[in-house]
């Protein structure tokens, strides 16, 4: 998919932040729509049909967290990649916004150049998972997984996972009793040219397991290694 097919919806309530992002990602031939607070983003959405949203975390009525938490409840937008922008430096913050759904984080004051780096290497995942070579279904135990069409059942009950979340999964179901420290899975799932941290596997783990644990805070299928790493148990499956 060539670069000027992808739809961009920037969410910021700051004029002149909104107008240096639109020019910047329309210099990389990016179709551009603008919302300035969360209601116009949510109806947006539905409208346009975004790509990727570029998402500000403090936004007038509706929160950029609110905003991110309706899209990620929604069917069809479950897995619409999202960056998320914030004058909020702080890691507590960062980890909210990863929690809520985000797939990156980007504070304020921020590089355009960064900014469009990382919008793109979001695209790329995204657009590479739709496009990769179909895998038969995984089925063992309590844990099935489609492949095909992204759905995930734990216990015979259907499991909601963005699309970071589905790809993590994804890799350690497929290196089965295999530690895997956090360098692997960054290279991995999100891949060598993004800009995130040994933390947000720790983030995006914590939710995989709230989201197909029986009790996360007694994870029996993904298990810690302190200071090495993650390990997918398959024969926890069959207990």
């Amino acid at each position: 998919m060539s670069t000027n097919a992808h739809k961009i919806l920037i969410v910021e309530d700051e004029p002149d932040i909104r107008k240096l992002v639109h020019y910047n990602l329309v210099q990389e031939r990016y179709k551009v729509f603008e919302a300035e607070d969360g209601e116009h983003a949510l109806k947006s959405v539905q409208r346009d049909k975004p790509s990727l949203v570029i998402l500000d975390l403090m936004l007038p009525g509706l929160s950029g967290l609110e905003v991110c938490k309706l899209l990620r409840e929604r069917p069809d937008t479950a897995k619409l990649p999202i960056l998320m922008l914030t004058a909020k430096a702080g890691e507590a913050d960062r980890v909210v916004g990863l929690e809520m759904g985000a797939d990156d984080y980007l504070a304020k004051p921020f590089s355009p150049r960064e900014l469009v780096a990382r919008g793109r290497a979001i695209l790329r995942r995204a657009n590479g998972a739709a496009n990769a070579e179909q895998l038969p279904a995984y089925d063992r135990g309590g844990l099935k997984i489609d492949f095909s069409t992204y759905e995930v059942f734990a216990r015979g009950k259907t499991v909601k996972l963005t699309l970071k979340e589905f790809e993590l999964l994804k890799f350690l179901v497929q290196n089965p009793n295999r530690v895997l420290n956090r360098d692997q899975l960054l290279d991995r799932v999100w891949g060598g040219d993004t800009f995130v941290t040994p933390r947000t596997i720790d983030v995006h783990i914590r939710r995989l397991r709230k989201a197909i644990e029986k009790d996360d805070s007694n994870p029996k299928w993904i298990l810690t290694l302190r200071g090495v790493g993650y390990k997918f148990d398959e024969k926890a499956l069959e207990q």
